[in-house]
């Protein structure tokens, strides 16, 4: 037992360098390089004039920190949704809950849009929607893993059909429409970062606490209820949770996909199945699979900038494919 709690203490320690080998590289490369030793001036020796420094203070740094915050945010996202409801394939973008959190974020800048600090909880609200409807279907029908796919799939369609409504109804409510479908982060400054810092750090350390409670539902829900575990309660807790990190971070990202698919498969297979391990290495991880993912989408087709949701598509897709076959060949446990 002690070999395993080293193991994974390494392999925590291994996911916290990735993070921050992706912000460094992320904060000094771009169109103009940024040496170590300019960073080092403005991060810690409090420089504040110089192209460097500008360059850092008012894009750069808000743009990585919020890679790091989305990031983290999706992937704990995906790992709770997949823990909860007991399905490999689901994650935010894929049962409809980023596409629930677009439509709060619309419907926000529509109706309040001088209302900044609101737009995350927004967001929250229309990807809890999202996530209590997908949660209505697996109870009501008992759904298999594949069919809950696919109602995850008509209710992204819906709430994809509502934001369109929206910007054609109020054409202003969400500028650069095509960035935010998209998803990316250019533009993004600390003053809109902030509120969905807090609404993301709030979620993360309630996450980590109640990581116990996490690994007694995973058990299932009879196992979970025979050893004292309220199971819908808990349930609803921890896709509360999850729909909280998804609406926060597409509340400044945009309708990015495939992180909450791809991080908690990925750390699975590395720390396994004990929630709190599985929980920090899927934030970090997340944390550096976006920021990396959007210094090569600003940087591969340079002076031009895909959306980052482009590269993690190109990624998540043939995943996501290669897990839809996996599992109609019958080759995981129902």
């Amino acid at each position: 037992m002690e070999r395993k709690r080293l193991s994974r203490a390494g392999y925590i320690a291994l996911f916290a360098a990735a993070a921050l080998a992706a912000a460094v590289l992320s904060l000094c490369l771009g169109a103009v390089t940024v040496s170590p030793g300019e960073l080092a001036a403005v991060v810690f020796g409090g420089q504040r004039t110089g192209t460097a420094a500008q360059i850092l203070l008012y894009v750069r740094i808000p743009r990585t920190l919020g890679c790091l915050l989305a990031g983290a945010a999706l992937a704990c996202s995906g790992a709770i949704i997949q823990t909860v409801l007991a399905n490999p394939l689901a994650a935010p973008n894929i049962i409809g809950v980023n596409s629930g959190a677009g439509v709060g974020a619309a419907l926000c800048c529509a109706l309040f849009p001088t209302a900044a600090a609101a737009l995350p909880f927004a967001s929250f609200a229309g990807a809890f929607a999202g996530v209590m409807l997908v949660l209505l279907i697996a109870e009501r029908t008992g759904a298999s893993r594949i069919t809950l796919v696919l109602a995850g799939v008509a209710i992204s369609s819906i709430f994809s059909a509502l934001i369109d409504a929206v910007t054609t109804l109020y054409p202003d409510a969400l500028i650069g429409y095509i960035d935010f479908r998209m998803g990316g982060l250019a533009g993004v400054t600390m003053a809109k970062l902030a509120p969905a810092a807090v609404l993301i750090g709030i979620s993360l350390v309630l996450a980590f606490s109640l990581s116990g409670l996490l690994d007694v539902l995973a058990l299932g829900p009879e196992t979970a209820q025979s050893l004292g575990l309220s199971v819908r309660p808990t349930r609803l807790l921890f896709l509360t949770l999850a729909a909280a990190l998804a609406g926060s971070a597409v509340s400044f990202c945009g309708l990015v996909g495939f992180v909450g698919l791809l991080v908690p498969h990925g750390v699975r297979s590395i720390v396994g199945e004990e929630s709190r391990p599985l929980l920090l290495c899927s934030a970090l991880g997340g944390a550096a699979l976006m920021t990396l993912c959007d210094l090569v989408a600003r940087t591969v087709a340079a002076p031009f900038e895909l959306p980052v949701g482009t590269i993690l598509s190109i990624l998540g897709g043939p995943f996501f494919l290669w897990l839809l076959v996996r599992q109609r060949g019958g080759r995981t446990h129902d």
